[in-house]
């Protein structure tokens, strides 16, 4: 990233104003509603007890949403982690500092099996990747590798206003199951939220888990309430609609929750990074689609042959410009 005056904070002299610089400045440039969560002086406290110990930052990644653009610091021993969101006129709406929480053992630990997104159109990766600044989920085992996925239309994920769900684009979408496999659990009478508000005491809303060859087990999340369309025991194919997206349980929009995990027990589960169809690992902003049809087996995937040249190799090198949103759901 290039240099740029420090009488303005940009995406470019972030890292070397937040450490070296007048932290009035980066407070200035912040939207009215950061102000409104913290004061200048708090503000400023807060920036040098966070800087205490560190000799630099480097610029580690960036990832978009909507309109907002989103930057990951890490400082020199990779410890500590700032992540700012700058609109396009440069105002800064986020800025989050914390420990750089890392977990490389099971980061490198993937699904035996593949699978597709549990989708039939294109979607948005709103949360997902390998670390709490681009996939929430990741701070907790039982989700570490989960995706959120919503439907983003030019730069929103809504028509009009956010006062109900039918304005979602998501919103009684199709959800599909992601590889064939056993309905093993399922929960359909959920009530959906009123958009913004969320439902603590049953987060996963309406949900379904399948059981998948090797024994793994995915779970999708948050359906529509009552358009469930499968009972446990129901053996699934691959791509088969299973409900529709809906705002159920600790969500606070239309969206689906999808991860692969080694049990169906959702409290002592372990979330597992997914091998998707097409050797691609999507993140926050990437959008996604439908998947090729294939087949597991104990050892191996075999594509279908008229959609074998959908496949990319797994090695290929992916880059991503995700994006960042005003609203957070779960």
């Amino acid at each position: 990233m290039g240099s740029s005056s420090l009488d303005f904070v940009t995406p470019e002299n972030f890292g070397h104003v937040f450490l070296h610089g007048n932290p009035e400045l980066i407070y200035n440039q912040c939207s009215i509603e950061f102000k409104q969560l913290i004061t200048l002086s708090d503000f400023k406290k807060m920036v040098q007890s966070f800087n205490r110990k560190v000799r630099s930052y480097q610029f580690l990644q960036s990832s978009s949403l909507g309109l907002i653009q989103q930057y990951l610091w890490l400082d020199n021993h990779r410890k500590k982690a700032v992540c700012v969101a700058f609109d396009s006129s440069n105002t800064i709406h986020r800025l989050l500092i914390k420990p750089y929480l890392t977990f490389p053992k099971s980061d490198k630990r993937y699904t035996k099996n593949f699978y597709n997104m549990p989708i039939n159109k294109e979607w948005f990766v709103f949360w997902g990747g390998n670390n709490e600044f681009l996939n929430y989920h990741y701070a907790y085992k039982s989700q570490r590798y989960a995706y959120d996925l919503v439907i983003m239309k030019e730069h929103q994920t809504y028509k009009d206003s956010t006062s109900q769900n039918e304005n979602f684009y998501a919103f009684n979408q199709e959800v599909v199951a992601p590889d064939a496999g056993t309905v093993v659990k399922v929960v359909n009478h959920v009530a959906d939220n009123i958009p913004g508000v969320m439902n603590a005491s049953e987060p996963a809303g309406n949900y379904v888990i399948l059981k998948h060859l090797n024994n793994e087990y995915s779970l999708l999340a948050h359906f529509k309430q009552n358009s469930i369309n499968v009972k446990k025991g129901d053996k699934l194919k691959q791509g088969q609609v299973i409900g529709l997206c809906g705002n159920s349980g600790h969500s606070s929009e239309p969206h689906i929750h999808f991860q692969v995990m080694n049990s169906p027990n959702l409290k002592k589960c372990k979330s597992i990074s997914i091998r998707f169809s097409n050797g691609v690992q999507p993140v926050q902003g990437d959008f996604v689609g439908e998947g090729a049809l294939f087949h597991n087996t104990a050892d191996k995937r075999t594509p279908s042959l008229d959609k074998a040249e959908l496949f990319v190799l797994i090695g290929e090198a992916l880059i991503t410009i995700p994006r960042f949103f005003l609203s957070f759901f779960r």
